[in-house]
């Protein structure tokens, strides 16, 4: 049996009538993503950037091994370092995070709108056995996106229904080299666990190349099902300063099960995470909304309005002014050396005298992005709006990550 058309998923990765200028593609080094540039490369002007996390020895070479791939075929490139605090707990997940927020701010300092991913169905597959493990409804097994939004960039999987072996066949053929990162045959991440378990479920006919056909399938039932739920929010949920308000009458109405995927959609977004809450602890709040602490977010009610909200002790630790990101926000102002930002607290919402005559309750403001210089309170862009700053969520609008692309 032939291999898929890669070329033909290249070309289909972007409509030929409104094709970005420039596509970002993120290149590890890996047969993966260096595939991904490859084969971009051969029908749209490409730009390719690595991320050095610090985290092995390796990594500074395999990024320099990208570069000289780059150098020597005209593609544009540059290396980020990761110098923030290294990644801790969710070790997989947490450098995920730091790759999205470096190449997201990377591609919007150089107009690019678009980046490619070098994920194929070998990871649609173990990500549906990993989402498995934890009980995810349909919108969990029907797979990643093919396309998502984060960080103000619109994000590509154009191979994600092509097998690994094929992306790496490509690469022979073309003489390209890669390199094997030892952490993906490292037992200690789930990742690396779910590919094994997937490896001896071939006896039964069970395949990377089958699950992704599966995910595919539940992709679409999943994107019927969330055209409704996106119909209802826009009639009866608001976004207010990036808090989600819902009746809590009319949250209760709903059948269970669309209650649980507004909850799950809503908190996802709230907290501004890659995934969900775990389903017992979400089965709770859907079974009796109310008020809670769950996911990085706080549940009020007041007034017969369920509100979710950003828990102020899960919020990030302070961050350069410069880089324009902090948590779940993307902020614009006049950066100056030295500023930084981080969550107004309970110390800065002390200086804001009237911060009670504002749309916003207390919990809402106290995990809002401030600026500070040291412990001066610079600007509140929420709590005190009239100032230079601005903030806006950097996932974009909560109703719009309701639809699958």
């Amino acid at each position: 049996m032939s291999g898929p058309d890669l070329d033909a998923l290249a070309r289909a990765a972007f409509d030929p009538d409104a094709a970005p200028a420039c596509v970002g593609v993120a290149v590890s080094g890996g047969s993966d993503s260096l595939a991904t540039l490859s084969l971009l490369a051969r029908h749209y002007r490409v730009a390719a950037v690595t991320v050095d996390h610090g985290l092995r020895p390796e990594a500074a070479q395999e990024a320099a091994g990208v570069a000289a791939y780059c150098g020597a075929r005209g593609i544009p490139h540059e290396i980020l370092r990761w110098e923030g605090p290294a990644p801790a707990g969710n070790l997989m997940d947490q450098a995920r995070r730091a790759r999205l927020s470096l190449i997201g701010g990377w591609a919007r300092g150089r107009g690019i709108t678009d980046v490619a991913l070098g994920h194929t169905a070998d990871d649609q597959a173990e990500t549906f056995l990993m989402r498995l493990g934890r009980r995810a409804g349909l919108e969990g097994l029907a797979g990643m996106r093919r396309r998502f939004v984060a960080e103000g960039v619109l994000w590509h999987r154009p191979f994600l229904t092509a097998p690994r072996a094929a992306l790496r066949a490509h690469l022979t053929a073309e003489g390209i080299a890669w390199v094997e990162d030892p952490s993906n045959s490292d037992p200690r991440f789930a990742r690396v666990r779910a590919r094994a378990a997937l490896a001896g479920l071939g006896a039964v006919g069970i395949t990377a190349e089958g699950l992704a056909e599966v995910t595919a399938h539940l992709a679409a039932a999943e994107a019927l099902i969330a055209e409704d739920l996106y119909r209802w929010a826009a009639q009866n949920l608001r976004e207010e300063a990036g808090d989600l308000v819902v009746a809590g009458a009319a949250l209760a109405a709903l059948a269970p099960e669309r209650r649980r995927r507004l909850l799950n959609a809503a908190l996802r977004w709230v907290a501004g995470a890659a995934y969900g809450p775990r389903a017992a602890a979400l089965a709770r709040i859907v079974a009796a909304p109310g008020p809670a602490t769950l996911h990085g977010c706080r549940i009020t009610a007041a007034r017969g309005l369920l509100r979710i909200t950003r828990e102020a002790a899960a919020s990030a630790p302070r961050a350069p002014a410069a880089a324009g990101l902090w948590d779940r926000w993307r902020l614009a102002g006049p950066a100056a050396p030295g500023l930084e930002i981080g969550p107004l607290g309970a110390a800065g919402l002390a200086r804001i005298t009237d911060w009670r005559a504002g749309p916003l309750p207390r919990p809402s403001l106290l995990a809002s992005p401030a600026i500070w210089a040291g412990e001066t309170l610079i600007a509140a862009p929420l709590a005190r709006p009239e100032g230079d700053w601005r903030a806006t969520p950097a996932c974009g609008s909560f109703h719009a990550t309701l639809i699958r692309r």
